[in-house]
């Protein structure tokens, strides 16, 4: 495996940074006084590229690709593009570049920045593809006998979200109001979600448009990079729309992603297989090699004026289907993809209670609380809780990290429809 590639940006060589020279993740920033623009993290540093494009040092296309605050006519270059583009980063920030006296004006302190949606989000498509998930969940509805649906060894299950409702980390959520019906009630009662909580996942991007089938393989090359994704989920709400079509509005009030496109070039050295499979899949469903990541993830909860807990880790490994599995399947009925597509992995579980990647596994729904630093409890979030998703790939000498995913819990408005 490839060791720490080192730069003259000295922040950059820390063997603990998420952000070193093997890594160079793509996102939008401003400063103060500033429009968005298209970054690169280097270190603690932005490297301000649509600056570089601007003064002619560094170009991605033609005509300029970074004009306006988003990633995606970059994404339309294609892989040809994305790998000539990269090369050349890499030349500019290696140490002993000659282009170092040109290039360091345009780096800006990473935490003078804000940070804003990376790309623009065409269409979001939810997965159900964490086999232990998937095994806890449906154990504590159905029980264990039937704990998967019949086809879930057989096919990615997933189901159609909202774009609209994908946002940047940092952002905060507000608690939606629902629908609500416990087995106990008569009727179903309209009042702010009890049961709020957080579904650790990986969300994929899509970078090269697709009419009609394409195999896993295509799939794979069609992928442009990887983000942190938290899926918040209204449990209560959830339970009793989702029969007989799913998720609808229990997923809709918001989805959370990391500020940096993590590339899939970046991700090459920790490629790992996916699980053995207990029944074979058909053959446009199977992989030609490696196609999940060994990447370890970490969840943190801080309760409002508190400190974080960790309380889940586990590592993107643990997927039943990968996301070039995923979205083969997704374009087996001729679904048009299109380039900013993001699909999300599904909650991200292990084997073991702590590697569970969601409150309603953790507190096995509510009734085994998880316990926080300085005593307080949880079954799911309460209003001011702060959610933060981390997770890095470790190689030697170096990490390539995503930078935090993080939420904070809005208590609910008042009665919208109160007259």
């Amino acid at each position: 495996m490839t060791g720490l590639r080192q730069s003259w940006v000295e922040s950059a060589n820390d063997p603990e940074t998420d952000f070193p020279l093997n890594n160079l993740p793509y996102g939008v920033f401003s400063t103060e006084g500033s429009a968005p623009r298209c970054g690169v993290a280097i270190g603690d540093m932005v490297l301000d590229v649509a600056g570089l494009e601007a003064e002619g040092i560094l170009s991605a296309g033609d005509p300029p690709v970074f004009s306006r605050p988003s990633w995606n006519a970059f994404m339309e270059l294609g892989p040809e593009g994305w790998t000539g583009f990269r090369a050349a980063l890499m030349a500019l920030l290696k140490t002993g570049s000659p282009m170092r006296g040109r290039v360091e004006p345009f780096l800006v302190p990473l935490d003078t920045v804000r940070m804003h949606m990376p790309f623009d989000v065409a269409e979001y498509t939810d997965f159900y593809a964490g086999r232990n998930h998937a095994t806890n969940v449906g154990t504590m509805f159905r029980g264990a006998e039937n704990a998967l649906p019949p086809n879930w060894l057989h096919i990615p299950i997933g189901y159609n979200g909202r774009a609209s409702s994908v946002m940047v980390s940092g952002t905060d959520v507000r608690r939606p109001w629902g629908q609500l019906k416990s087995p106990e009630m008569e009727a179903p009662v309209f009042a702010p979600c009890k049961r709020f909580d957080l579904e650790l996942e990986m969300g994929a991007i899509v970078g090269v448009p697709s009419q009609g089938p394409v195999s896993v393989q295509e799939a794979d090359d069609m992928i442009f990079g990887y983000v942190l994704l938290n899926d918040w989920s209204a449990r209560d709400i959830q339970a009793w729309e989702y029969q007989p079509l799913g998720p609808f509005q229990a997923k809709a009030t918001a989805t959370s992603i990391s500020p940096w496109i993590v590339t899939k070039a970046a991700l090459e050295p920790f490629r790992t297989s996916t699980p053995a499979r207990e029944k074979e899949l058909l053959p446009y469903l199977r992989e030609p090699g490696p196609m999940i990541y060994d990447i370890d993830l970490m969840v943190t909860l801080a309760p409002e004026g508190g400190v974080p807990t960790v309380i889940a880790e586990t590592n993107y490994n643990e997927m039943y289907y990968s996301a070039a599995q995923q979205l083969a399947h997704h374009t087996t009925s001729g679904c048009p993809m299109r380039v900013g597509d993001l699909l999300g992995s599904g909650t991200i579980s292990g084997a073991e209670p702590r590697q569970r990647g969601s409150l309603l596994e953790l507190s096995w729904g509510g009734k085994e609380p998880v316990a926080l630093d300085g005593g307080a409890e949880r079954s799911f979030l309460e209003d001011g809780d702060v959610l933060t998703l981390l997770g890095a790939a470790r190689g030697d000498g170096f990490r390539v990290g995503f930078g935090a995913c993080t939420g904070r819990v809005l208590p609910a408005l008042d009665d919208p429809y109160a007259r």
